[in-house]
């Protein structure tokens, strides 16, 4: 494979420069890039060691497979592919994630709904279902901090229960269940205290996609109605939840105001937006009225 950066035999601090320059270029459009240190990342991992030891010892000289594998993972990097997949993990939570292309890459926003849930229910007993689970995320940082609620996970995407059950094995998370099904699906007469959803939410003709073209499409867009998945969970959540349970939903930095709309005619109560440490309001949540 040729690549842009000649895997010349050269030192850690001069591989970095180079990588970072070519990111740099390549991914300019891309609003939260990160050129230097998805080129530490990288280069961390080709080397098996720390970003703290590139650093420290930045005059090593790889050797030359080490070299011509750090150059094509640049490669495909500055193509657009996230530094989650080429790694095949990504932090979230306190929890270590298996990530890959069949699901999405958690992304700090989401933990929002986490501290949410927790700050809402912050009992032992809790029956609390994630819709869309893709890695699992969500579900398995609720299954951390709250070892003996009781959590549902369900996704569409076989691929992706495949991976969030793996995430779950490892992690040692047997309490949660995993369901097959769109939204709801497979969860006919199940009732819950806390119903939580990182659904679709971007328009198929939103520019924003193009940054987003490695992931699965089908998680991130619904189609030309970008409230549509949206619309579907709150039309629909009534009839599993408990009276005076939540529902808590992600959404996109522009759609907060729909979405409580939506909740509110619905008969959701006590709806409130929530902003992400950007300051963006990402997520809205309501509760199922405790009295009819």
């Amino acid at each position: 494979m040729r690549t842009a950066i000649e895997p010349t035999v050269t030192d850690v601090a001069a591989l970095l420069a180079a990588a970072g320059h070519r990111l740099r270029v390549r991914l300019s459009h891309e609003p939260d890039c990160t050129p230097e240190l998805d080129a530490q990342l990288l280069l961390a991992h080709v080397l098996a060691v720390s970003r703290t030891r590139l650093r420290s010892h930045s005059e090593v000289v790889p050797d030359a497979p080490a070299a011509q594998r750090f150059a094509q993972l640049i490669e495909r990097r500055a193509s657009g592919e996230p530094v989650a997949y080429l790694l095949g993990h990504k932090a979230f939570w306190t929890l270590e994630l298996a990530v890959g292309p069949a699901v999405l890459v958690p992304r700090p926003e989401t933990e929002l709904l986490v501290e949410r849930a927790l700050a809402l229910n912050p009992g032992s007993a809790c029956q609390a279902v994630d819709l869309g689970t893709g890695s699992g995320a969500i579900a398995l940082a609720l299954a951390r901090e709250r070892p003996l609620w009781q959590i549902t996970a369900t996704d569409v995407s076989l691929e992706a229960l495949a991976m969030a059950r793996a995430n779950a094995a490892a992690l040692g998370l047997a309490q949660v269940r995993f369901v097959h099904g769109s939204w709801f699906d497979g969860l006919r007469g199940r009732t819950f205290d806390l119903i939580v959803s990182n659904p679709p939410y971007v328009a198929q003709d939103d520019p924003a996609l193009g940054a987003l073209s490695y992931e699965p499409r089908q998680a991130l867009t619904p189609g030309a109605d970008a409230m549509a998945c949206l619309r579907e969970i709150i039309r629909t959540a009534p009839d599993h939840l408990v009276r005076g349970g939540w529902l808590l939903l992600e959404h996109g930095a522009t759609q907060a105001s729909a979405v409580a709309g939506e909740l509110a005619a619905r008969g959701f109560v006590t709806v409130c937006s929530r902003r992400d440490l950007a300051g963006h309001e990402r997520m809205t949540e309501g509760q199922w009225p405790k009295v009819p």
